[in-house]
């Protein structure tokens, strides 16, 4: 008799060619991430090679029940850390039957601004950094923390070894090794400031690539959590009081930044990223006036200020790029629920297509 850990980790490929693909998009929330599994005749590399799906728009908030099908566009392919073999993960966004992007497709308006012309030439380089808490299933409450109460004060938890320190690392390794295996451009993981929270960065990735990754990833560390029974928060402030919040904050270069005399390229860049300082905030994701306090290494989420080597500002510019005089800022402000297609085409836009 087989054992179900013997049939999910079935080779495929010993009996048949044809291969799994697992369609992924974004839900009504713009933060929930949905998914099913369709068998396609062989292996596929590009997106444009796959077909059209559709879904019931009206179970995730996305359409009435009256005219519920929404269509799923494939858009970007990667390797199943899951299936392995040749299935693949498909990230996709979502249409009417009539061709329109649905209201919730913030991908579309970032793809017509990632194929500007004077955004093209520029090479915009992303990367971000996705911070994320860890909750105990059935009580809600921190990985590692006692239930209805609370560790120690923050200090000795950042990047920290040791079993009253690091709560999570299996999933946080698992799910590290999983990216590189689906071939996302992740950098790094640490252990967070508060306890029971991790960090991952993306990048540096190019253009929209770099949001297509943000949501495959995410979707990864979902599935994960999922089968170690744990569930997985992007709240920007999950515990209120003297703990840390959760951001992403986003690594930004132009060609022209990382070119000589790009520090002064960047200096207007950050003005004007001033100027647009209420627009972007209002689009840096849901809840983020818990966090953005001034307090717990961010700004006041109504003063923009920016500074080297600051990580209470809301730019902050590393002392390398400072001294090289070419580099690029990391924009402090997005939470961790953002949408990664909405802050990377946002800063592009503000940044290239901004008028002085």
């Amino acid at each position: 008799m087989s054992l179900l850990t013997d049939l999910i980790n079935l080779n495929l490929s010993d009996c048949t060619g044809k291969i799994i693909a697992e369609y992924i998009w974004i839900g009504g929330s713009g933060i929930d991430i949905r998914s099913k599994a369709r068998t396609l005749s062989g292996p596929v590399s590009d997106p444009s090679k796959l077909p059209k799906w559709n879904y019931d728009g009206s179970s995730t908030g996305q359409a009435p029940g009256k005219d519920s099908e929404v269509i799923l566009y494939p858009q970007a392919i990667f390797k199943d850390p899951f299936r392995r073999g040749n299935n693949i993960l498909v990230m996709c966004d979502c249409y009417t039957p009539a061709g329109e992007p649905i209201p919730t497709n913030k991908r579309y308006n970032a793809a017509k601004i990632f194929s500007h012309p004077d955004v093209v030439a520029q090479e915009t380089w992303y990367g971000i950094e996705q911070e994320y808490t860890l909750l105990q299933k059935d009580v809600k409450w921190p990985l590692g923390w006692p239930v209805g109460g609370f560790p120690g004060p923050q200090g000795p938890y950042y990047c920290s070894a040791g079993a009253d320190k690091a709560f999570g690392r299996d999933i946080v390794d698992a799910h590290y090794k999983a990216c590189l295996y689906a071939g996302i451009d992740i950098s790094g993981i640490n252990g967070e400031v508060m306890p029971g929270q991790w960090e991952f960065q993306v990048g540096p990735s190019v253009g929209i690539s770099a949001a297509d990754q943000m949501w495959i990833a995410r979707y990864i560390l979902e599935r994960i959590t999922e089968i170690a029974g744990v569930v997985l928060s992007f709240d920007p402030k999950p515990i209120q009081g003297d703990w840390n919040g959760a951001g992403a904050h986003t690594n930004y270069s132009t060609k022209a930044m990382r070119s000589d005399g790009g520090y002064e390229v960047i200096k207007k860049a950050i003005g004007k990223l001033g100027r647009r300082h209420k627009e972007h905030i209002a689009a840096y994701g849901e809840g983020n006036e818990r966090r953005l306090t001034g307090r717990h290494e961010t700004a006041d989420i109504n003063t923009f200020i920016w500074g080297v080597a600051n990580r209470g500002a809301s730019i902050r510019v590393g002392r390398d790029t400072e001294n090289n005089g070419k580099g690029y800022f990391e924009d402090r402000r997005p939470a961790s629920n953002m949408d990664p297609y909405v802050v990377t085409s946002m800063i592009a836009e503000t940044t290239i297509l901004l008028e002085e």
